[in-house]
């Protein structure tokens, strides 16, 4: 009998919106149930030559956010998935659930984001184009975009401390979140998660999880 493949399902949103925490709370779910699986965290800033690379940009060492190309930061990050795809797929071919906070996802809200709206589409079809098509990176079946309001999330990033050069600027968390709308309503396979209540106010990380649970099943992930 022929194994049935993995499923890659992403975590998304701006900083501060709790993809950690969630995917945290997804893989116990899934332990509990004796459901292979495995994580992984993009960038990986100590585990490759290019997530370094990645860490001095976002600590401000080659500008500030404005001034580096959003074209040619993404080969960096690009070349830092590119790096784990080996690994990834082979995880996918053992039917592994892999549980990726960041992918080439956040290239495209965070970096398009950059851009004045007539360069958007252009970009976003190029960064596809690098990311499956040149790299071969394995295709996400799943993207979970936490939705939390950047003047939450600021609130949160503030409390957190050691904030780097995106995190730091507000206008571009603003743009980044609009993007990341954009981005789930225009992919089927981008569910949207609320994790404010009617006025604002931030649920809590075990309501938000049973969000994720129910997007997760209506997925039929499992």
């Amino acid at each position: 009998m022929k194994r049935k493949t993995g499923k890659l399902i992403v975590f998304e949103g701006i900083d501060g919106s709790g993809k950690t925490t969630q995917l945290g709370l997804l893989r116990e779910y899934l332990n509990e149930r004796n459901i292979p699986n495995e994580t992984i965290d993009f960038p990986r800033y100590w585990d490759s030559f290019h997530g370094r690379t990645i860490s001095r940009y976002l600590k401000g060492e080659f500008g500030d956010v404005d001034s580096v190309s959003p074209y040619l930061i993404s080969l960096a990050y690009s070349l830092d998935r590119a790096t784990a795809k080996k690994e990834m797929k082979a995880w996918l071919r053992e039917g592994k659930i892999i549980l990726a906070n960041r992918y080439a996802t956040s290239n495209m809200a965070h970096q398009a984001a950059k851009l004045p709206d007539r360069k958007k589409e252009d970009f976003l079809s190029w960064l596809q184009e690098l990311e499956y098509r040149v790299n071969k990176i394995p295709k996400e079946d799943l993207v979970i975009y936490l939705h939390v309001p950047v003047g939450v999330a600021k609130t949160l990033l503030v409390k957190r401390g050691g904030r780097d050069i995106h995190e730091k600027k507000f206008e571009f968390l603003t743009n980044s979140e609009v993007m990341y709308k954009k981005l789930s309503r225009r992919f089927k396979h981008w569910v949207k998660i609320d994790c404010v209540d009617k006025i604002g106010m931030l649920l809590t990380k075990e309501a938000i999880h049973k969000k994720v649970l129910s997007a997760f099943k209506n997925e039929r992930i499992i």
